[in-house]
């Protein structure tokens, strides 16, 4: 009885200070969520998990790190991989995690475009999830140099020599970047601070963004359906469930998740254990050598329907079309004229603009692995003039489209 006292009066004095109970009315007991949801509605659930995965898992990996360009590729392949107990798993999980995360990332965005969640006062929900997507690229990016291989340097040599704007030769920015002439300790050092503090600290950031601007117009469904929540609600407190279109986020909407979570954390560390080294690119295990290019470079794979946009043209072309395909998702609300929100099955031209994109980008990431020789060359030129064109026809095929 005294422990439970305590207890009650532990949550009066922080309820009176942090208003908990309004909290968890507000983000959990009165979070209500549609019914008639898939289970696509729990990647959000499964990214949140994988990030935090990413944090545990870095962490381990900076108790033995060396930001040093000397000992950086010894670190990660000899001292962390065979002298630190279990230091293998930490990185295979970090490496793992950094590579599926992206796999979720696309099925999530892909998703909302499927079901139109970003139509309707959904703007912000869209947006905030594409500054997230911006923001893990560049933590990709940034922890993708810090191993010091021969991937990790030539990789962030061609990158950061985007910078430099083709035809404008702005090396100065370039250098700037870098530190440096050429990716070496300085570069290695900015690299490893926006990898570890400041980069996390804007995905945190932007998670919550996300998160509020996901709670105010409330989750869209599967069927596009409007929803009274407030009617909806007053059913389900009232007993009436079996009714009701709405459900609690906590612990109906969670159940849910995490039967979705489970299965996710079976294939997770199945590759964990298994096929890490899908996300360990053999060449990245030799050390940096600024004197030996390799063969064919590449970016990670979830890049590379974007570098392959930029690689058919010019210099200054690609690297018009390279800025156009980073930007051009945020505008897909603009873009889309349609006054449907309802799934893309039943809407017509953009059920084919959607595939289409869908097919599009898969053909580009492919294109990307691959050297740019024939039919390879040909079919990446292809593809990425039929992203652009699916992005102009965008608003004519949507603009005519009737109300469902």
């Amino acid at each position: 009885m005294a422990h439970f006292t305590k207890a009650t009066s532990m949550h009066d004095w922080l309820n009176q200070r942090l208003g908990i109970d309004t909290l968890n009315r507000v983000l959990a007991t009165e979070y209500w969520i549609p019914k008639n949801i898939n289970f696509l509605w729990a990647m959000g659930m499964i990214l949140a998990i994988t990030f935090g995965m990413l944090l545990i898992s870095g962490i381990f990996l900076l108790m033995y790190y060396q930001p040093n360009v000397n000992l950086a590729f010894d670190s990660v392949n000899y001292t962390i991989m065979q002298e630190v107990g279990y230091g293998w798993l930490w990185r295979h999980v970090h490496g793992v995690a950094a590579s599926v995360v992206f796999l979720i990332i696309y099925i999530h965005m892909f998703t909302g475009i499927y079901y139109g969640s970003y139509k309707k006062g959904r703007e912000m929900i869209w947006i905030s999830g594409m500054l997230l997507f911006v923001a893990f690229s560049a933590e990709a990016f940034s922890g993708y140099m810090l191993p010091w291989g021969q991937m990790s340097y030539w990789a962030g040599m061609v990158i950061t020599n985007l910078f430099s704007m083709g035809g404008l030769h702005m090396d100065g920015l370039v250098e700037w970047i870098r530190g440096d002439y050429v990716p070496a300790q300085a570069y290695l050092n900015r690299f490893f601070m926006l990898h570890v503090l400041l980069i996390p600290l804007a995905i945190i950031g932007l998670i919550g963004l996300h998160f509020g601007a996901l709670r105010i117009p409330h989750v869209n469904n599967q069927d596009g359906e409007e929803v009274d929540f407030d009617v909806e609600a007053k059913k389900y407190l009232a007993g009436d469930k079996a009714n009701s279109k709405v459900i609690r986020f906590m612990n109906d909407f969670l159940a849910k998740d995490m039967m979705v979570v489970g299965i996710f954390l079976i294939l997770f560390f199945y590759l964990v254990f298994y096929h890490y080294d899908f996300a360990m690119d053999p060449v990245n295990f030799d050390p940096a050598n600024g004197l030996k290019t390799p063969t064919h470079i590449y970016p990670e794979w979830y890049f590379l329907w974007s570098y392959e946009i930029l690689r058919p043209f010019s210099t200054n072309v690609g690297l018009i079309a390279f800025a156009f395909a980073q930007v051009i998702f945020f505008a897909l609300p603009f873009l889309d004229r349609s006054p449907n929100a309802v799934p893309a099955s039943r809407r017509g031209l953009f059920k084919i603009w959607f595939w289409a994109m869908l097919i599009d980008m898969i053909i580009l990431t492919a294109m990307g692995k691959v050297p740019p020789i024939e039919p390879f060359g040909t079919i990446g030129f292809y593809a990425a003039l039929t992203f652009f064109g699916l992005w102009i026809a965008l608003p004519f095929i949507t603009m005519f489209e009737k109300k469902v």
